[in-house]
């Protein structure tokens, strides 16, 4: 059984890394003053707005890291939309369910929430895209509101998934960013190595539409096996056809065996890391513990959001930062903590609808730009969906390219850390 945390043990609570990392498979949070008893039902504008987070809480290295932060993220979301009011007027009750990084384990937990008889009114998953792909159906089918982590090929796409919004934006909106990037430091042959993930795929696609689109030659792509620990042969045939700059996408330890077999290779080459790469705790670590200061990281810009960059004069983010801060520690980059906004997000299109009833009404509520601007937000300062992408379209101001540096609170550049 879901354990429920009271409103008043929340205020002196601080949620340290070690308590996270053990924490059991699924256990419910309740940030404000709602009653365990509360009716049953599938649509409806009483009783606690429920919310179901997934995480790979028991995770390895950088996905347990980033499971925690996004977890970490999402409870201060909630904490500040019931400050507010809640969603609709109903305070919003937060159960976080441990999924290890497992697709099958993520249905399974999502079946049996939808089973339980306190169907979640919203649904938050924590990447990665795996995760996404295996529960997008589901959740469509049960006509269960979304907002998703991590971006498949087709997720952000309202013909396919209605009441899904990606809250990263999509593998096409990172390439053409990354692509005006390598036009602006006038790269030629660019090439791009990515992992066999659904994301991966679909970034690695995207790359080479968008170096056509910019007029930046591309010199191939290769793809890695996510679970390989040699990129050696990939980076070799990169190097072979005349790679002057490289795009790289990986997430977690691929990242690590694919700087150590640049370094192995002695390629010496300008590395522009996507957000997988920029979301990766070891890339923040110093060697030999992580990936910062080696050689191959020294050539190494990546792609982050402005909330991932330290700014004092920041209100919004930085009100985000210190409610998660006081909860406990935050194991990795601010790449990962979108789940602060969808709440933000729903209590402006419930606001707007006047009801949390339905779904679908939320989500066309959504498309309106109106409410998107209304929306209390932080992890993205402006979300751009509408009928026709559930992408949030952030436009070229939306990206940062920095080097790997110590973080602070999740944020790179603090001065804090130097």
């Amino acid at each position: 059984m879901p354990s429920v945390v009271s409103p008043l043990e929340v205020t002196g609570m601080k949620f340290r890394h070690s308590a996270l990392v053990a924490s059991i498979a699924v256990s419910a949070l309740t940030l404000a003053g709602c009653s365990s008893s509360a009716a049953d039902d599938e649509a409806s504008d009483s009783g606690p707005f429920r919310v179901l987070v997934t995480g790979a809480i028991s995770g390895q290295g950088s996905l347990a890291a980033n499971a925690q932060t996004s977890i970490l993220a999402a409870k201060a979301g909630v904490e500040q939309v019931n400050k507010d009011g809640g969603i609709g007027g109903r305070q919003v009750e937060l159960t976080v369910t441990d999924d290890g990084g497992d697709a099958t384990k993520a249905v399974s937990n999502l079946r049996d929430a939808i089973n339980s008889g306190k169907r979640p009114d919203l649904y938050l998953n924590s990447g990665p895209s795996t995760v996404s792909a295996a529960t997008l159906p589901i959740l469509k089918q049960n006509k269960i509101l979304s907002f998703n982590v991590g971006p498949t090929n087709d997720s952000s796409d309202p013909a396919q998934f209605p009441l899904n919004f990606d809250l990263s934006p999509s593998p096409t909106e990172y390439a053409v960013s990354i692509a005006r990037y390598a036009k602006s430091k006038n790269y030629q042959q660019v090439g791009v190595i990515h992992g066999s993930s659904a994301y991966g795929e679909a970034f690695g696609q995207a790359m080479d539409d968008a170096l056509s689109a910019e007029g930046v030659s591309a010199s191939g792509a290769e793809e890695y096996d996510v679970a390989a620990l040699d990129m050696t042969a990939q980076l070799q045939a990169l190097e072979n056809k005349g790679t002057q700059a490289l795009v790289i996408d990986a997430y977690g330890a691929p990242l690590g065996y694919l700087l150590s077999s640049l370094e192995r290779l002695d390629w010496n080459i300008p590395l522009i890391g996507n957000t997988s790469v920029s979301g990766t705790a070891l890339i923040a670590k110093p060697a030999p513990e992580g990936a910062l200061g080696t050689r191959a990281a020294s050539n190494l810009v990546m792609q982050v959001f402005p909330s991932t960059v330290y700014d004092a004069s920041d209100t919004a983010v930085n009100t985000m930062v210190d409610a998660m801060a006081s909860m406990g520690s935050i194991p990795s980059t601010l790449i990962l903590a979108d789940n602060y906004d969808p709440f933000g997000l729903v209590a402006a299109a419930a606001k707007k609808v006047g009801s949390t009833a339905d779904a679908t009404e939320l989500a066309k509520a959504l498309e309106d730009q109106d409410v998107l601007d209304d929306a209390k937000t932080a992890f993205l300062p402006r979300y751009h969906y509408s009928a026709q992408s559930h992408a949030p379209n952030l436009a070229d101001d939306g990206y940062r390219f920095v080097p790997p540096s110590k973080v602070v609170n999740g944020q790179y550049g603090n001065p804090a850390a130097a």
